[in-house]
């Protein structure tokens, strides 16, 4: 009997869909508005939507996410190179395996929180308004090293056997291998994990600047916007952080299926 397959595509949607259609129950049923001032923690979507089409896209471009984009894209491309460059090192030194995974699983079991406060003592945040800050673009890193390191290196030590010895039978080194067979093998692994290396890097840029490291972006605005009695807008820029993430993972899984085609049946 087949069994029905529902496109990538599709089944992003309903998942988008279920989740807005839970938010509005919860919102309805276990937040209903305060009978005197009308205040509710939880707004439902459609008016957290209707702030957003009201402040437009400057307001959350211009005053909230164009210095956070820019320390998340700092981290993701610093923390993804060094991941690589490490990965790469263990298939040239193989006995160097053992560290740098316990490198990496150290760096993910670290306490995020306390860290972003010994980077701020440390890093310092930014050197002047409107710069990027330091600690947000090192907590962005340290959030994807993880997962790239383990996806790179599970992804170079994927590769045919029989392809390996070819190269070495016709005098290829082991940076031979690694270029013409390992990478290639690894292409959809390191990909897979640039693509969940997106979301994670918003996130420690975010976490950087709710620490204190600097006075814009998306942690201070939702610091300030904390101590006043407007959730629409709170859950607005939540939503938008969510969605610009969102779009970020879509992005590198599209350039994921045209530059792998021949990984599960996908077609270029």
């Amino acid at each position: 009997m087949m069994r029905m397959r529902l496109p990538g595509w599709l089944a992003g949607l309903i998942g988008v869909v279920t989740l807005f259609v839970l938010w509005a129950v919860v919102a309805v049923v276990g937040f209903p508005p305060d009978a005197g001032t009308g205040f509710t923690p939880v707004p439902p979507p459609w008016t957290v939507l209707s702030e957003m089409a009201a402040a437009g896209p400057s307001a959350f471009w211009g005053g909230v996410l164009r210095e956070t984009l820019t320390e998340a894209s700092i981290g993701f491309l610093w923390g993804n190179l060094i991941a690589l460059l490490l990965a790469s090192l263990v298939l040239l030194v193989p006995w160097l395996e053992p560290v740098i995974m316990q490198i990496a699983v150290t760096t993910y079991c670290l306490p995020v929180v306390a860290v972003g406060g010994i980077s701020i003592v440390v890093l310092g945040g930014a050197e002047q308004p409107g710069d990027p800050s330091k600690t947000s673009i090192f907590l962005a890193a340290l959030m994807v090293f993880f997962t790239t390191v383990v996806g790179a290196v599970l992804g170079f030590k994927s590769a045919d056997r029989a392809s390996l010895d070819v190269v070495r039978v016709y005098g290829g080194s082991v940076w031979t291998q690694l270029v013409k067979v390992r990478l290639v093998a690894a292409v959809p692994a390191i990909l897979n994990a640039l693509q969940i290396a997106v979301p994670t890097a918003i996130l420690g840029a975010v976490l950087g600047e709710y620490l204190g490291s600097t006075d814009r972006g998306v942690g201070r605005t939702l610091i300030v916007l904390q101590g006043k009695p407007d959730p629409e807008r709170l859950w607005a820029v939540f939503l938008v952080c969510a969605l610009v993430a969102l779009a970020g993972y879509l992005l590198l899984g599209l350039v994921s299926r045209l530059v792998t085609p021949w990984v599960a049946g996908r077609s270029g």
